[in-house]
């Protein structure tokens, strides 16, 4: 059974940085994608970043530049970097995962099978 917790969440100002970590298990897709979605308060979720297994990664225009997903295959962990953090990043964040077709690329985040349970960051001026 595929688990996913992540971890790193809490609250920093704006322009500061954070580190969030997904600890999965129970992964047996021999190709498969992971990400971070982010879920604001009365407005759609919005896919972060995903990586898939070959190392491939895609980010949404509003963290190009800021954000970087990575993956450490042989501990399961799941990472996104934030830098230059904006009160406009504050949300629940969630990683996600789920397989993929050899052919295909991920799809965004928010669209991968399994979900965590989010870990919120607060960003204030």
């Amino acid at each position: 059974q595929v688990q996913l917790v992540e971890s790193g969440g809490g609250s920093v100002q704006a322009g500061g940085s954070l580190r969030l970590s997904c600890a999965a298990s129970g992964i047996t897709y021999s190709r498969y994608c992971m990400g971070w979605f982010r879920q604001i308060p009365r407005k759609e979720r919005e896919g972060v970043a995903t990586i898939d297994d070959d190392g491939r990664t895609s980010y949404a225009d509003s963290v190009k530049g800021r954000f970087t997903v990575s993956r450490d295959n042989a501990k399961n962990i799941l990472y996104l970097q934030m830098n230059n953090l904006s009160p406009e990043d504050t949300a629940m964040y969630y990683c996600t995962a789920g397989p993929r077709a050899w052919w295909n690329a991920c799809p965004t985040a928010e669209k991968l099978n399994y979900w965590g349970q989010g870990t919120q960051v607060t960003v204030s001026s």
